[in-house]
């Protein structure tokens, strides 16, 4: 396309952008001058700066897919999304709202952070998998990548336990992913996956734990399947003291349980469960 031409031919720069966001050097090959671009990105401008060289074919918010494309171009084609916004892509809900774009780059690469995307330098990049278009990490990789920014535990409980309860990983897998990665904030998810490994759940069962720890009560077994004198499954309370037939069960329903392995009694209310 020549100079000049490609004002009436904006189809074509919408065709070799990824979801309306674009190179400032790939519009040049098409004939838009960088010095066009710039100018356009002005307070008022038909378009939008997102990152350096990078900008939006419109003036509006960027939606959370196209601040994905952008730190994506910007780390360039072996960056993979990492942390919350890969985790979030995995289905999990336990997260905060962030719009930073976390990733993971090669560690012989030189890529800076700017703006909203977050770039990490590793010699442990995982092999990627694909999410509606998007490379991001491995379950695993994504979620200890987000916790090991944050600061506060609980946090890091529901997100580790959510993973784990659905059954996608399991913490001594996610002990050995950690144990790979970087040390800089590894302490709280590193406290966490203990008590997993203990067989705690959830945010509420960990507190219940310390309650459990000053009540002088005798050691517990938690989230271990209970039978019936037939042998029948009947549930899989928090807590249970097999020597008086005694179980504790937490309500924190939203996913502290598993839906395939509980039965539908102790699922429905307490006053049901209380009879199971």
């Amino acid at each position: 396309m020549k100079r000049g031409e490609w004002a009436a031919r904006t189809d074509d720069l919408a065709r070799a952008s990824h979801n309306g966001v674009i190179r400032v050097s790939t519009l040049v090959q098409l004939g838009v001058p960088d010095y066009t671009s710039y100018r356009r990105c002005q307070p008022g401008g038909p378009w939008r700066w997102l990152l350096p060289g990078i900008i939006m074919l419109s003036n509006g918010q960027p939606t959370p897919r196209q601040r994905v494309e952008a730190a994506l171009l910007h780390g360039g084609p072996d960056a993979v999304v990492t942390g919350v916004e890969a985790a979030r892509r995995h289905g999990m809900r336990q997260l905060p709202t962030d719009e930073t774009v976390h990733m993971l780059i090669p560690h012989d690469q030189h890529v800076r952070s700017a703006g909203f995307a977050l770039v990490e330098r590793t010699i442990h990049l995982p092999e990627p998998v694909v999410r509606n278009g998007i490379r991001v990490a491995p379950l695993d990789r994504a979620v200890l990548d987000a916790v090991r920014r944050w600061r506060r535990i609980d946090p890091v409980r529901a997100l580790l336990a959510e993973a784990v309860q659905q059954g996608r990983v399991v913490p001594t897998d996610l002990m050995l992913e950690l144990d790979g990665i970087s040390r800089r904030g590894s302490a709280l998810p590193r406290q966490v996956l203990h008590e997993l490994e203990l067989g705690l759940r959830s945010v509420a069962e960990t507190h219940g734990l310390a309650v459990w720890r000053k009540s002088g009560l005798p050691s517990a077994q938690w989230n271990v399947p209970v039978h019936d004198a037939k042998g029948a499954f009947v549930a899989m309370p928090d807590a249970w003291w097999d020597d008086v037939a005694l179980a504790w069960e937490i309500d924190s329903y939203d996913w502290h349980f598993n839906a395939k392995t509980t039965p539908e009694p102790w699922r429905a209310t307490p006053g049901t469960r209380a009879r199971a």
